[in-house]
């Protein structure tokens, strides 16, 4: 494997750009017209251009990225996370054109693509299941039945989606009929597929991962948790491992169980199986992620593997090399999404200009991004801006280095999560690892994070009339991708601009 083309954008495409130039291989980029001027485009060693901004017109087109990756000789297509990275039908494209598909075989994604097929996948492996139907319920009268037989609360999901989406919470039975049909719309309307399944809501959930590897010599090993309870619209915002929940003996029970999963549809690569674990410790399966996770650096951290490198290892042939024995936790990881959203409004997307963009360092401190100072946060795609990792001996040390990351990364121009994650680190309740999905619900509202004093509004202005002034020369990304800027870098923030 000489070169790979990453059918991928931003912090993920310049995170396997990365791996592959450790490893001596030539990567390709794609990209949209939007992304023209962004660092991957400029830290691959070729770049191809297939569509206008609109995903659709670009990074979802399979026939496009594959033909550039024939064009530019190209063995191998990783597809990162998102846009195709999970479509069985563009995997098998990939293969069907004599090209190595960095990831599991289309089988084990059409697998555990649909929730109800994963369901009865992993049945008959053990692993346990929270209480519900295994089939599409379609009519009203099945799930009163259902409801009246596991009692309430219940949770009505779409069967091939993710995200929140189609799902909606049942308390009362007079709602029943309504939401029923509203998560079959919302289904149908995201995922082209209405077809709704039941199970008990779980009280008080904690949503933990566990990473898995899988090779193609019948090897699987699991490589520890990863805690995603901090959520906002059923999606995380804060990931950590290990979890400060889980016992050494739930630890092993679960990963017993993931592995099984992998087994039950016969994966191969990095995946990730995803739990729902209550209040009296019980776990149960959510669902499988077959593809490399967003959250992905704290179990490298906490590990030293690449997971990358071991996808394109496991993608070549070879064999894992080493077994559960010789796996082991060091140290604590925590991983906080930046967003261009805004805290104070529902975090509803910020879009605009990075004014000013300055990441944080020092020891402890990695930060995976895909943007300089100067670039658009286009309105095209997920308005996540980097991922703000800290590392730790101690979960106390992890935390005190993302605080005091927050407080030194300096953005401008775009409202962000930064000060809720500060909120998030501070709050007694993660402190202790006492918290649920229900943290943003049960302890969060916009009023309790700090206002923006006088100065840094000063500040604000005056950044925002410097880059005015000087938007008739903006900043330009050379080719090693570094930003350069003039006078708009005098402008320093001590914190977060609000």
């Amino acid at each position: 494997m000489k070169k790979i083309l990453i059918a991928n954008r931003g912090e993920i495409a310049l995170r396997i750009m990365k791996t592959a130039r450790d490893m001596g291989i030539a990567t390709v980029a794609v990209y949209s017209e939007a992304d023209a001027s962004s660092p991957h485009v400029y830290y691959a060693d070729e770049a191809v251009c297939i569509g206008p901004a609109p995903s659709s017109q670009s990074y979802l087109r399979g026939e496009a990225i594959v033909e550039a990756a024939l064009r530019t000789g190209a063995d191998a297509i990783h597809p990162g996370y998102g846009f195709l990275s999970e479509n069985a039908a563009f995997a098998r494209l990939v293969q069907d054109s004599g090209l190595t598909f960095i990831g599991p075989p289309p089988t084990a994604m059409e697998i555990m693509g649909d929730k109800l097929s994963a369901k009865n996948a992993v049945k008959a492996f053990g692993v346990p299941l929270v209480p519900g139907t295994d089939e599409a319920v379609s009519h009203i009268d099945q799930a009163l039945e259902v409801a009246r037989r596991i009692g309430l609360p219940i949770i009505i999901k779409a069967s091939a989606g993710g995200g929140g989406k189609g799902m909606r919470l049942v308390e009362d039975i007079d709602m029943l009929e309504e939401q029923m049909q509203l998560a079959i719309n919302e289904a149908t309307s995201a995922f082209g597929n209405g077809a709704v399944f039941i199970e008990k809501f779980v009280e008080k959930p904690r949503h933990i991962e566990i990473q898995i590897l899988a090779d193609q010599h019948g090897q699987v090993v699991y490589l520890f948790e990863r805690e995603c309870s901090i959520q906002r619209r059923h999606q995380k915002v804060v990931e950590e491992a290990p979890s400060a929940l889980v016992t050494p003996q739930l630890r092993r029970a679960m990963g017993q169980a993931a592995v099984n999963v992998a087994r039950a549809c016969g994966y191969v690569g990095a995946g990730t199986v995803e739990f729902l674990v209550d209040a009296g410790l019980n776990f149960y399966f959510l669902e499988m992620n077959t593809r490399l996770q967003v959250e992905h650096p704290v179990t490298e951290l906490i590990t030293g593997i690449d997971l990358v490198r071991e996808q394109i290892r496991i993608a070549r042939g070879e064999p894992l090399g080493y077994t559960q024995d010789d796996l082991s936790i060091r140290g604590h990881a925590i991983e906080a999404r930046v967003y261009a959203e805004n805290p104070w409004e529902n975090f509803t997307p910020d879009i605009g200009t990075l004014t000013v963009y300055n990441q944080p360092s020092g020891p402890g401190i990695r930060v995976d991004d895909g943007y300089r100072q100067g670039m658009q946060i286009p309105i095209y795609y997920d308005p996540m801006i980097a991922k703000l990792i800290t590392y730790g001996s101690t979960r106390t040390e992890a935390i005190q280095r993302m605080i005091r990351a927050c407080r030194d990364y300096e953005i401008a121009g775009v409202h962000t999560t930064l000060p809720f994650i500060e909120y998030v680190m501070q709050h007694p309740a993660f402190l202790s690892g006492d918290f649920d999905t229900n943290f943003v619900k049960q302890h969060f509202t916009p009023d309790q994070l700090p206002a923006p004093t006088d100065e840094e509004i000063t500040v604000a202005a005056l950044t925002a009339a410097a880059w005015a002034y000087h938007n008739s020369n903006p900043p330009v990304i050379s080719q090693n991708g570094q930003s350069h800027t003039s006078d708009v870098s005098l402008w320093k923030i001590r914190r977060q601009i609000y």
